[in-house]
């Protein structure tokens, strides 16, 4: 699924467009334990109660893809009877009316869902008539497919935070009632996946609210799916490897860091550039092989770097997207920005030192009076020329005279001169 597939979808989550016709779900304590269960038929419910369950819904499909989103592809086992695919095509088939089988997903998702907490398993069935489209994109009053589907979403339940209130009944203010809140989604999915307008029964669109540590166990114990790494979790993953090429060495390897971030950097930009940029670049380790030698990284720890990275993307290469950190990019461009200023702080500091020097310590101890003699012209020459200038009088005004060869050049106050 793409961008404009989400994009269709989640356009139908309003209440004029919304054709969701049942939702079922239940509600599980710290314990593991069935408190309520829950069965509507979906367009029924009161106003409040639907736009809350509505952005539940519209949640599962939020988020950046190969991030909080990500496409798992079914395995062939799974498609076999008595598997993962099978049990959530017959699910949908039922259009949530089979008890028995809500019951042995609610028994899937408790038996494996890694949470501390009270939590919600909500899942809702939906059947959209897909309108054909043509090339420009206007709509045709005919139908392509009935794209039938099941958003799942698990949803934290937490105790509201406690505070004062007015307590109507006492008429005071006092301590506000605490109640258990349903949350947004932490995972969830959507099968069949949403692929080209159509639907494709070999895919599950995944979606996890914390990048970094998304529920694997959710992914393969409940959907049946070989996990991915999301792009937060390659991000780490190479920044690790970096990191233990250094050893102990924090600011050289923060620096490497941020240099071949840079080189990524202007490496997408490249590619962005070209003429052909619909298929995502893959970065292989001879990519990094190569950004690391235009950052002058030691070949040692190069060499490290690469082979660690071949090894830890072995099953999948990451995007180059996936692993440009836009922080780690502003950082560098920062620190080279204030490595440059010291360096040119130093510069200016040794010229006035060599200005300084320029000036006889006899004339400095002429001056008791706290006068300093300044002069009007200072020569910066090397040694060896020191000795070819003179003085001589021309056209009445007395000059210093410099000769100069056809390969010598001069910089007055900084700025090259042609003679």
């Amino acid at each position: 699924m793409n961008k404009k597939d989400i994009s269709e979808l989640k356009r139908r989550f309003k209440k004029e467009a919304c054709t969701i016709t049942r939702m079922c779900g239940c509600y599980v304590d710290n314990e593991r334990n069935r408190v309520v269960r829950l069965s509507e038929t979906f367009l029924n419910l009161d106003e409040e109660e639907f736009f809350k369950y509505l952005e539940i819904a519209k949640k599962v499909l939020s988020g950046t893809i190969g991030n909080n989103l990500l496409e798992l592809a079914v395995p062939m086992e799974e498609e076999a009877p008595g598997g993962r695919q099978q049990f959530l095509m017959a699910l949908r088939s039922s259009a949530l009316q089979n008890e028995e089988l809500l019951e042995r997903f609610y028994d899937l998702v408790i038996d494996n869902y890694d949470y501390a907490g009270n939590y919600l398993i909500l899942i809702f069935h939906d059947a959209y008539d897909v309108i054909t489209k043509t090339s420009d994109n206007s709509k045709l009053d005919e139908s392509e497919e009935v794209y039938e589907y099941l958003i799942g979403a698990i949803c934290p339940v937490s105790l509201s935070k406690p505070g004062l209130g007015y307590r109507a009944d006492e008429n005071r203010i006092g301590p506000r009632v605490r109640d258990w809140v349903v949350g947004l989604p932490e995972s969830g999915f959507v099968f069949p996946a949403f692929t080209d307008r159509s639907a494709d029964i070999h895919a599950i669109m995944t979606y996890h609210k914390n990048a970094k540590e998304p529920h694997v166990e959710f992914m393969e114990n409940i959907l049946g799916c070989t996990a991915r790494r999301t792009a937060t979790e390659q991000k780490m993953a190479f920044a690790s490897i970096v990191k233990k090429a250094f050893g102990g060495d924090e600011e050289t390897s923060r620096d490497v860091f941020y240099e071949i971030q840079q080189g990524l950097s202007d490496m997408a930009e490249e590619t962005a550039d070209e003429a052909d940029t619909e298929e995502k670049m893959r970065l292989s380790h001879v990519h990094i092989g190569e950004i690391m030698a235009e950052s002058n990284v030691p070949e040692n720890a190069a060499a490290m770097i690469e082979t660690s990275y071949e090894k830890e993307f072995e099953d999948e290469v990451p995007f180059l997207e996936n692993l440009i950190d836009a922080k780690a990019v502003e950082a560098g461009s920062k620190l080279r920005q204030n490595k440059e200023l010291v360096q040119k702080v130093a510069s200016l500091q040794q010229q006035l030192e060599d200005t300084r020097m320029l000036v006889p310590a006899s004339e400095e101890e002429d001056a008791p009076t706290g006068k300093i003699k300044t002069y009007d012209v200072i020569l910066r020459v090397k040694p060896e020329k020191a000795a070819q200038i003179k003085s001589q009088i021309i056209g009445g005004q007395k000059c210093l005279v410099i000769p100069m060869e056809e390969d010598e050049y001069a910089a007055i106050n900084g700025v090259n001169t042609t003679v």
